[in-house]
């Protein structure tokens, strides 16, 4: 693992990649053992409809939730992420990446965006593997959950000459 500062290898890089894709597939196809494996024992997993919970067992309980409960939101969707962010920092790596939910809605048979936003995570590396040790989602709800670095553009008023 390098210093904080330093950079990571590229074989680093794709196996957190990798940890996301194994994330998303298991997720969204209702793999239970895959998501969990995806975190260390002691992780914290941060959902916007949940809140916070910490390890395995509230994290599966957590997700087949999700599934069993909303099963309409779950069958057929894809989570997707990209613009990965990595800084190593402390014993882990810091990753912020964007994502985007799509959805095949089943009854209607039409695709849709169910939702955007980003990921602020830090992963580690145990035994050789990647897992998530945190998972921070913010789903862009509000104009204030969404990220901006410059000063803030004034709101358009439309309908006024």
């Amino acid at each position: 693992m390098p210093d904080a500062g330093s950079k990571l290898s590229v074989e680093d890089r794709l196996d957190i990649q990798e940890l996301f894709a194994k994330y998303c597939w298991a997720l969204d196809l209702g793999d239970a053992d895959g998501f969990v494996n995806c975190f260390t024992e002691d992780a914290t997993f941060n959902h916007l409809w949940q809140g916070q919970m910490q390890g395995h067992a509230a994290i599966r309980r957590a997700v087949q939730e999700l599934w069993y409960d909303r099963h309409t939101w779950w069958l057929g969707r894809q989570h997707l992420a990209n613009h990965y962010l990595m800084t190593p920092e402390g014993a882990g790596v810091r990753v912020k990446a964007f994502f985007s939910i799509v959805q095949y809605n089943t009854e209607y048979r039409t695709n849709f965006v169910f939702g955007i936003g980003t990921w602020d995570n830090v992963c580690v590396k145990q035994n050789g593997t990647w897992r998530f040790q945190s998972v921070q989602i913010n789903a862009w709800m509000d104009k204030d959950k969404i990220p901006w670095a410059g000063e803030r553009p004034a709101p358009v008023v439309r309908g006024k000459s």
